[in-house]
């Protein structure tokens, strides 16, 4: 079992080799729609999601609390997608969140701005001036989403175990490439170390999904992480009994783990709506 994740460029056939590629593997291909769709499911409005959904929030909404709820919940869709195992993911910072776990594959799909402006001109019968500006606003939100929701620059190559330009790379060739990696890359002791890890942080993910939407726990930038055995709660406010009444909400949900405070308590910390 691997979880495969691409990151791509507008333009880059991403969708493309992904079909491809779920198809030589027998990998279920979780597209964009199937996540937007689970994560208005768990609950985030329809018509906020263009304000988040790959792209860089503006000033405003990147200090809202629909920030935080978006990144919430689209995680939440992405590990109950991967612990069903054998998955390919394009687009949303997967690469980004699925990092630490030793069977996930990522790969980057690039293009240069000739051939996908090319590309563009063919597929929506735009102008060169329509297709090198769609290219230009489609790169900079991917830029911004991924610095603002994972703090990481997606044009650093080192963040990917590939990356392919399909440019000079025909698609089946970059499926079978893909493939290839994978069946060699991924051993036993891997596999088996990703699972569980997956399947902790999707009870670790499940448990602050709960503490923000249905006890209201009002912590901010509220995350945790299964540790060691321990479940580990983080975030930031300045009341330290909210932190005593999140751990004992865990205690009841979870109650195999031992839990511990990471939450920094900062005086005078005030709240983003």
């Amino acid at each position: 079992m691997a979880i495969i994740t691409l990151a791509r460029q507008v333009a880059a056939k991403g969708d493309e080799v992904a079909q491809d590629l779920a198809a030589k593997l027998n990998y279920k291909f979780i597209t964009r729609k199937e996540i937007e769709e689970r994560i208005i499911e768990l609950g985030f409005p329809r018509d906020k999601m263009p304000k988040y959904d790959e792209r860089k929030p503006g000033f405003f909404a990147s200090m809202a609390k629909d920030r935080d709820a978006y990144q919430n919940l689209s995680q939440y869709a992405m590990l109950e997608a991967a612990s069903k195992g054998n998955v390919i993911f394009i687009g949303r910072g997967a690469f980004a969140f699925f990092s630490s776990i030793p069977n996930h594959i990522s790969v980057r799909l690039i293009a240069s701005e000739k051939t996908r402006i090319a590309r563009l001109m063919q597929e929506f019968e735009w102008t060169e001036k329509q297709a090198r500006q769609h290219i230009q606003e489609s790169d900079a939100n991917r830029n911004g989403f991924h610095k603002n929701f994972y703090n990481i620059d997606i044009e650093d190559p080192a963040n990917f175990h590939m990356v392919i330009n399909t440019g000079t790379v025909a698609i089946n060739d970059c499926a079978n490439i893909i493939a290839e990696f994978t069946r060699a890359h991924i051993t036993p002791t891997k596999e088996a170390e990703g699972t569980k890890l997956i399947e902790e942080m999707l009870k670790a993910q499940a448990v602050v999904n709960k503490l923000i939407f249905d006890y209201k726990i009002k912590i901010d930038f509220l995350h945790a992480a299964i540790e060691d055995g321990v479940f580990v709660l983080y975030g930031v406010t300045d009341a330290p009994g909210l932190v005593e009444q999140a751990l004992e909400i865990v205690r009841q949900e979870l109650p195999q783990y031992q839990t511990r405070s990471a939450v920094s308590i900062v005086h005078d910390f005030k709240q983003y709506q």
